[in-house]
């Protein structure tokens, strides 16, 4: 069985922080996501490396595991010994190496075997699964893998009937506003290499997190995925709570002599009546023409901000005309 080097995997130090795994794992799984890689095989397996590297160093369990194991594996490499000729048995899941001064035998059995047992590993390698397989997915309560010592039959009747809830994940996810306005669905790939559509509701928030139950980690029960929301800046709408803030250009005119001037909303633009003499900044509420707040709780507004557009050019006669006006005014 071939050992992974999952910190190489992740190009992380052996004693990196949790937040820096973390990083790491995210800023690969980026790149080399299926989404951003359609048809690419090799992007879609580094994908899944990435992720059985993650779910090994992320979790304390099994990272306090892993490195005890690689820290044998590596002895006996510097050793000059063969590397095939490795004792991979007493790694395996449910044994804990060296338990009692006594070794625990356990045999070699298929990932088609395994996912007989404990359920679909989500395309994981045989290193994984015969390491980790019982740690915190799938787990068995009872004698693990020790088939020699327990009997094959036991342990399969007991890893069948007693299993641990999966665990939680939460994924980062990037909308639009106007997404967030009407609400929309994304495409996700689970744990096991299926996907899965998940509707995001109307009137999510900046970070908020909604919860999808039974798309998490695999288990009995399966564990919930949480979608961390982030709202992509707009270029026309500012964005507090349930509020939107906009800018609406009016030219002078109008702003002196009032008029009606058209405002964007994320659902078709209004028009809005602007008194005469009405001055530059001044915010208009154009109620329920914001976020949507939650079902049955209505909708936050629109503010529309005034900004008076000034003449950038005058003909003789304009200029002559402001020049009378001023006069009128007494600036001149």
């Amino acid at each position: 069985m071939e050992y992974k080097d999952y910190y190489a995997v992740l190009g992380v130090d052996k004693n990196a922080s949790q937040e820096e795994i973390k990083r790491a794992y995210r800023k690969l799984a980026q790149k080399y996501h299926p989404d951003k890689n359609p048809g690419d095989k090799k992007a879609e397996e580094k994908f899944k490396e990435i992720n059985e590297a993650y779910e090994v160093l992320s979790d304390p369990e099994k990272r306090k595991k892993y490195d005890q194991l690689g820290q044998q594996w590596h002895q006996w490499q510097q050793m000059g010994y063969d590397p095939n000729s490795f004792d991979w048995s007493k790694w395996f899941a449910g044994g804990a190496p060296g338990a009692g001064g006594q070794r625990v035998h356990v045999e070699y059995v298929s990932p088609e075997d395994l996912e007989g047992m404990f359920g679909d590993f989500g395309g994981f390698s045989d290193f994984f699964n015969m390491i980790f397989g019982g740690m915190g997915r799938r787990r068995s309560s009872g004698a693990g893998f020790g088939f020699g010592d327990f009997g094959f039959d036991t342990a399969r009747r007991q890893s069948r009937t007693r299993y641990a809830k999966g665990q939680d994940l939460e994924q980062e996810i990037e909308i639009t506003l106007e997404e967030a306005y009407r609400g929309t669905s994304r495409r996700l790939r689970k744990p096991d290499g299926s996907t899965v559509e998940v509707k995001i509701p109307a009137g999510a928030k900046e970070g908020s997190r909604v919860k999808f139950k039974g798309l998490g980690g695999p288990g009995n029960p399966a564990g919930d995925l949480y979608l961390k929301i982030h709202i992509h800046p707009h270029p026309n709408f500012k964005l507090e709570g349930s509020d939107l803030y906009t800018e609406v250009p009016v030219d002078v005119y109008t702003a002196v002599l009032g008029g009606e001037v058209s405002v964007p909303t994320l659902d078709g633009s209004v028009r809005l009546k602007i008194p005469p003499l009405t001055q530059n900044g001044k915010k208009f509420r154009l109620r329920g023409k914001g976020m949507p707040k939650g079902k049955g709780k209505g909708q936050g507004d629109l503010y529309a901000e005034v900004k008076v557009q000034l003449p950038t050019r005058l003909t003789p006669k304009e200029k002559a005309l402001w020049e009378e006006l001023a006069k009128a005014a007494g600036k001149r």
